[in-house]
């Protein structure tokens, strides 16, 4: 009782404590909200590193760490690392009033979580309003992923973190029925599966507003690959008209605020590759819901190169996302497909906007455009628009009708580009070029996904829209000696070079030996 009163008097004496400090922009990224004090002057005031405070200027409040020093910042004065001195509104002059506060009451409920205790929604919740408020550090925030990663999290937890990361940004009102969507786990070069699906999608008479990332460790995602084509940035309310005027859109989720949490836990999961699956799970379900998703279809890649190795895993993953959108009121079916070896021809902005382009025209990569149906026919199966087992034909006849092209065009117009000339041989591609010929004969017998992916961004790409690597072959195909495998593309010379180095030094297509006769035969 006694320590709980002194604590109780520590925090008053805490919001009392105020100063009001001349800015000193620093010119620096600190990675977080961190201010220097000089570390006289703070002791002088019961200031000490780690302290929160709140920091206020011109109708502008944000909490932030301390850190001391004596040399940056003088007595009265407050550095402002860049982080900090842009949420304040900028380099501008003005006194910053400083408040010290306790430390928030999540810090209490990540450690229950690293001790292994479950928590509560409302306790989630109470963490997911710290980070949106900048109440927590990153250090403290790391330590709730790690966590989630050691611990694991429960049905209800996943529940209760899907919808705190909901709340947390806006929602779409389409108004129409019924909205579909889709989602891939990753790690798949090529797989530009959600170009095809969403006009195959909204020509049959169904709504999809998909949003899409953009490439982290991949040579393109696709917002990447749409934005060849068209702006993918758009404000929630002319994505709404959008969608219920022609039936979907392809946009970057980055530029829309929905489930605005799931960017902050994206920051902070990203340098360590740390991927707890009960999070991963919320965040890809929180999108779906913020959406307004009736029936989502969620594509598992499985095998060597990619996220997801493991059979068993997968199936585990299929499990949840489907017992989990019950719960959320979203009807879901998973889907567990080969993620051994790219899919397309294409790697890279360009080269798989021309594989995109070259389906819808009827033609194209044979196994783009077959999961591109599968995943479509699916999804109008569990919307009621095809009958079970028609949606697969339904799908492609939206190809071969010319209704998903048409509808792919619309799109493309509705984001501000042109399709009046537009096929897949319309989309400039880079123009330094180099072909890798097969050193000797034998069958593919593996095509990795990331090695293809780093020789591609050695090209240039994401950020050199026509650079890239385009595949003659696939796993299983017999090739000879002196036979393509593949070119490559650049916008310079000097990334082409970079690009062949890395070819090199990896073996990112492997063969099998076979004997020159068989070949013939």
């Amino acid at each position: 009782m006694v320590q709980s009163s002194y604590r109780k008097v520590k925090e008053e004496v805490f919001h009392l404590k105020r100063l009001t400090l001349k800015p000193k922009c620093l010119d620096v990224m600190a990675g977080g909200l961190v201010v220097v004090l000089n570390a006289v002057y703070a002791q002088q005031n019961d200031i000490y590193t780690g302290y929160r405070v709140i920091l206020r200027r011109n109708r502008r409040e944000l909490t932030a760490m301390v850190d001391l020093s004596n040399d940056l910042v003088k007595a009265g004065e407050i550095g402002l690392f860049e982080e900090v001195s842009k949420a304040l509104g900028g380099p501008a002059h003005g006194a910053v009033e400083l408040e010290l506060t306790s430390r928030p009451q999540s810090i209490e409920y990540i450690k229950a979580k690293l001790d292994g205790h479950t928590l509560s929604t409302p306790q989630i919740r109470t963490i997911i309003d710290d980070t949106m408020g900048n109440r927590l550090s990153e250090g403290e925030l790391a330590s709730f992923m790690t966590a989630c990663y050691i611990r694991g999290m429960n049905e209800d937890e996943v529940v209760g973190l899907t919808q705190s990361i909901v709340a947390t940004g806006e929602t779409l009102k389409i108004g129409k029925s019924p909205i579909l969507d889709k989602h891939c786990i990753g790690g798949v070069a090529g797989n530009r599966t959600s170009m095809v699906l969403v006009p195959i999608v909204a020509a049959a008479g169904c709504y999809i507003p998909k949003t899409s990332s953009r490439a982290i460790t991949s040579a393109a995602g696709t917002a990447d690959v749409m934005e060849t084509l068209c702006q993918v940035s758009l404000p929630i309310r002319d994505m709404e008209k959008q969608v219920r005027s022609i039936g979907g859109c392809i946009v970057w989720g980055g530029a829309i605020n929905l489930a605005a949490a799931d960017d902050k836990l994206i920051k902070v999961r990203n340098p360590l590759s740390l991927d707890p699956k009960g999070v991963l799970l919320s965040s890809i379900l929180a999108k779906k819901k913020s959406v307004g998703a009736q029936y989502c279809v969620i594509d598992i890649p499985v095998g060597r190169g990619v996220k997801l190795n493991d059979m068993t895993e997968a199936r585990s993953m299929a499990r949840d996302f489907i017992s989990l959108g019950k719960r959320l009121g979203i009807t879901i079916e998973s889907l567990i497909t080969n993620g051994e070896d790219p899919i397309g021809n294409g790697i890279g902005p360009s080269l798989e906007c021309r594989d995109v382009l070259a389906v819808l025209e009827g033609s194209g990569p044979h196994d783009l455009r077959d999961k591109s149906c599968q995943l479509a026919g699916t999804l109008l199966e569990l919307s009621g628009k095809a009958k079970k087992g028609a949606g697969y034909a339904i799908a492609a006849s939206m190809l071969d009708n010319g209704k998903a092209l048409a509808k792919f065009k619309q799109i493309v117009e509705w984001q501000g580009g042109d399709a009046r000339k537009l096929n897949s041989h319309s989309v400039p591609i880079g123009s330094c070029h180099h072909r890798i010929i097969a050193t000797r004969s034998g069958r593919v017998s593996h095509l990795d996904n990331k090695l293809l992916s780093r020789i591609a961004r050695a090209c240039g790409a994401p950020l050199d829209r026509g650079a890239g690597v385009y595949l003659h072959m696939e796993k299983g195909d017999m090739v000879k000696a002196g036979a393509p495998l593949m070119d490559l593309y650049a916008e310079s010379e000097g990334k082409l070079e970079v690009a062949l180095k890395v070819f090199n030094t990896y073996e990112a297509v492997e063969m099998e030996k076979v004997v020159l006769d068989s070949l013939r035969e």
